[in-house]
């Protein structure tokens, strides 16, 4: 019988129980079906559900005669021992009113501001735990002292990560500023170091092998578009049919990250593997639709088929889409592409997100002569 192994953790500062087994499409149905609120981590690489009192008897009842659950994890002593290190867990704290209104203060000032619907929901839920980690006393009554109590009590001892350390700073330095006009010390909030991560990469063969595996012609004409084209997960779920100018050879990307439009040249081969698709398809509005017309195609149903076509051509790295994007800007850089003209393309803001590119490229690395060569 299949097995899955439960534990508790905490994720972006909020209590969860992660679901550890191999993949399985009957179990991801079971989860997704089973358990309001189940999300897949990328961070994880595991699915996790909310953590409630009898998420025990769910689990059981969830799996029976499909999978044994061992949740014995999920009553260790790791709420104990977070307790010994002094970690207090106010992720399981009720909001009072006064927390609840201000937390509605700073979503509605980020709308009015047209903020990202991410980027609401993860300040809102920083400032959450930093409020109730200050409870009882008042925001206002909060100084620097408190941020770097938060971040040695709290995100440390929990294990939370960099990025979030850094949004809980950004969404105080916000509601400080805009929303209660404080004196807190906000412009002394230090984020942490930032971590230096070099993007991952496939080289020419991964891809081909990837991009060939789904025998499904939309399948297959979703992921090579992702690398001939660099482009985010969200900007190919949200391209239209008359994004596509053939006789320019261009793609409009629109309104994408930081609500910018921009241009990325299409070949004549991406033309025609466009053209075939839509023969077939005929899409009503969206590029690429789900079973539903008119409805666009879900993020989760595209994440499988990358799943699907790792395994298929039996490539065991933990392979995003996002990778798709990297290659395509390193492997522009290999073949001579000027740096300037590859940040047009993805759509960078600054330069210097361009430049890790130049850090795995293997054209300018396998220059570098090693000095053992020469003993």
């Amino acid at each position: 019988m299949k097995k899955i192994i439960a534990r508790r953790v905490i994720h972006d500062g909020i209590n969860r129980v992660r679901l550890e087994f191999p993949y399985d499409d009957e179990l991801i149905a079971l989860i997704r079906n089973g358990f309001p609120g189940a999300r897949w981590s990328r961070r994880m690489r595991c699915w996790h559900i909310p953590d409630s009192g009898d998420v025990a008897k769910l689990l059981l009842n969830n799996f029976k005669g499909k999978a044994y659950v061992d949740f014995r994890a999920v009553y260790e002593t790791d709420t104990q021992q977070s307790k010994e290190r002094g970690y207090n867990d106010v992720s399981a704290l009720p909001d009072s009113e006064e927390i609840k209104r201000q937390i509605d203060d700073l979503k509605r000032w980020m709308q009015h501001k047209r903020y990202s619907g991410n980027t609401i929901k993860s300040y809102c839920e920083s400032l959450k735990a930093f409020l109730n980690f200050i409870s009882p006393r008042h925001a206002g009554e909060a100084n620097s002292s408190d941020m770097i109590r938060f971040v040695n009590e709290y995100i440390i001892p929990g294990g939370l990560s960099f990025s979030f350390q850094n949004q809980v700073v950004n969404a105080c330095k916000l509601f400080y500023r805009e929303i209660i006009h404080s004196h807190f010390e906000f412009e002394k909030l230090e984020r942490p170091r930032r971590e230096h991560k070099l993007p991952n990469v496939l080289d020419k063969e991964e891809v081909k092998a990837i991009l060939g595996a789904p025998t499904n012609l939309k399948h297959r004409t979703m992921m090579s578009l992702i690398y001939a084209c660099g482009l985010r997960r969200s900007e190919l779920l949200n391209l239209r049919i008359g994004d596509i100018d053939s006789k320019r050879h261009m793609l409009i990307v629109r309104n994408t990250k930081g609500y910018k439009d921009r241009l990325v040249p299409i070949s004549d081969k991406t033309i025609e593997m466009l053209r075939e698709y839509y023969k077939v398809y005929r899409p009503g509005i969206w590029l690429f639709e789900g079973q539903v017309k008119g409805k666009k195609y879900s993020a989760r149903s595209l994440e499988q088929v990358l799943k699907k076509a790792l395994l298929k051509a039996k490539i065991k790295k933990p392979v995003t889409l996002h990778w798709l994007r990297h290659s395509y800007a390193t492997h522009l850089l290999e073949a001579g592409t000027d740096l300037r003209y590859i940040q047009e393309l993805l759509g960078h803001k600054s330069s210097r997100t361009t430049e890790i590119y130049t850090h795995v490229s293997q054209k300018s690395l396998q220059k570098i002569k090693s000095p053992f060569d020469d003993i």
